[in-house]
């Protein structure tokens, strides 16, 4: 997860909007038909030391100028993840504001090509943001290892970044430093995937109004951004950017200091004219043409980008065989949650338990059905992902059906955390070492059982949610009326999503 030294970035104006971030805490659930857990809320925000939940490892990961990043442990489960952490001490008002900004932020995206937030902590003396822990290193480590890169790992680089790119702006989010230092490899596996990180000077914006804030990184930051006057197209100038260092291994505007770098920038000029660019095709050089012109209003979009020809012919499509596809909407199709705890428990497993493989694997058929590239999947997607394997003489209902089921957070399409919570192999996840490992975070004090009190600490990002719905919560599943719940109790209810007449297993 990016610790970027602020140094490398112009900060100055206007202080961060929250006009269009969401506020769960304004959200009044009053009855248990309105408690849908969907990723965001999910997301904790705790008071209090870190250590009592997690083991902080040396050396630190990365630094920067308000703090830095480690590897962490959580205690009850030992999984691995990454942990930034920053000083109040030593950060700025404004900066602090900036950091609570990028974890509203970070709580409300739910893309496979951005780093997912888990939780977020703060005592006297720090915040900490938790995070899923990607181990492969930054793509600018990367460019630097290998000088360019072949046109079609150029490709399949950018197409990677876009669809993360086109899905924050699709949702009115701009990240405004994007670089390859913020994008990371979720690992060092051939194929890995990349996260988009530090979203510390993103911003949700009103498309209608333009941003002044003078923010980013002198290599990267587009003409506009100069001028303090643009919209989420300098997201696509920063795009260019990248993909012209990809293919030649240096920047389209260079300079000996920032100053020039930036006068350079201001002109957009640049040019293909050294020999590094003697074996680079026509159609690269008119999408990077296309990304850094200089006119915001005339050039491409994320979308637009993610349909260039250049870029789909040279980074593939990944073909997914028939076999998968139906088994993906297969377990769609039969995904049924009875009850308001396991549904929202299913979702918790989901997000925290299910491995980088097994989201993966579904990860290829969510991008097959998904031909828009918003990462999200709309009704007439699913219908045509239906039409191609089931000759179902309706598959409108079916698809409507599903989203009712499958549609948590009630926006009309399928989130991807939702896709994988609906597709993903139930038996698998359900193993015993996972449902252990739940009860665990579940039952907090180490009790063995999990009470109302814990049910309200799992699952506080609801927002502002009445008494009486925890106390059904608790008693769809509480066997024998003893005001909480045992392992067997919750192994059970767990375990009728694989057996709807699992009822009374062991």
């Amino acid at each position: 997860m990016g610790c970027t030294n602020s140094q490398d970035k112009l900060v100055n104006g206007e202080q961060p909007s929250k006009k269009n971030t969401k506020d769960n805490s304004a959200v009044h659930i009053d009855t248990i038909e309105k408690f849908n857990v969907t990723s965001s809320s999910l997301v904790q925000e705790k008071y209090g030391k870190i250590s009592k939940d997690y083991q902080l490892l040396n050396p630190p990961l990365g630094k920067g100028a308000f703090g830095e990043v480690r590897k962490c442990v959580h205690k009850a489960t030992n999984l691995t993840r990454a942990v930034k952490i920053i000083s109040k001490a030593q950060t700025p008002k404004a900066e602090q504001d900036r950091l609570k900004q990028e974890v509203e932020i970070l709580k409300q995206l739910d893309h496979p090509n951005i780093i997912k937030i888990y939780e977020f902590y703060q005592d006297q003396k720090y915040f900490y943001i938790v995070t899923e822990l990607c181990t492969g290193g930054e793509l600018f480590d990367k460019i630097i290892e290998e000088r360019s890169f072949d046109e079609r790992k150029t490709a399949e680089t950018m197409r990677q970044i876009l669809q993360a790119v086109n899905y924050c702006h699709k949702n009115n989010i701009v990240h405004r430093d994007l670089k390859p230092e913020n994008i990371l490899y979720e690992s060092n596996k051939p194929g890995a995937l990349l996260k988009v990180v530090d979203f510390g000077t993103s911003l949700a914006y009103d498309p209608n109004v333009k941003m002044n804030q003078k923010l980013g990184t002198p290599y990267y930051i587009a003409p506009e951004v100069l001028s303090k006057k643009y919209d989420e197209k300098c997201d696509i100038w920063s795009c260019g950017v990248i993909l012209y260092i990809l293919l030649c291994g240096s920047p389209p505007f260079n300079g000996e200091n920032d100053e020039q770098i930036m006068n350079r920038v201001k002109i957009g000029k640049f040019s293909f004219d050294s020999e590094d660019w003697a074996g680079i095709s026509d159609g690269a050089k008119s999408l990077i043409a296309k990304m850094l012109e200089k006119d915001p209003t005339k050039r491409l979009s994320a979308q637009d980008v993610l349909n260039d020809p250049w870029l789909k012919q040279a980074s593939g499509i990944d073909v997914v065989d028939k076999p998968t596809l139906k088994r993906a909407l297969n377990n769609m199709q039969t995904f049924r949650a009875g009850k308001k705890l396991q549904e929202a428990t299913w979702m918790y497993l989901v997000n925290y338990l299910a491995s980088k493989e097994e989201k993966n694997e579904l990860l290829k058929v969510f991008q097959s059905l998904d031909t828009n590239n918003d990462g999200k999947l709309q009704r007439e997607e699913l219908i045509q992902g239906y039409k191609k394997i089931f000759n179902h003489p309706n598959p409108q209902e079916e698809v409507d059906k599903i989203l009712t089921v499958v549609d948590k957070n009630q926006s009309g399409e399928i989130d991807y955390s939702e896709w994988v919570a609906a597709t993903i192999n139930r038996e698998n996840l359900l193993s015993k070492q996972r449902l252990e490992l739940a009860f665990k975070m579940f039952d907090q004090d180490g009790s063995g059982t999990v009470t109302k009190d814990e049910l309200k600490q799992m699952f506080q990002g609801m927002g502002n949610v009445d008494d009486k719905v925890w106390k059904q919560l608790l008693n769809e599943v509480d066997d024998n009326g003893d005001g909480q719940i045992s392992y067997k109790e919750f192994k059970e209810m767990m375990l009728k999503l694989i057996d709807p007449s699992a009822a009374g297993s062991s």
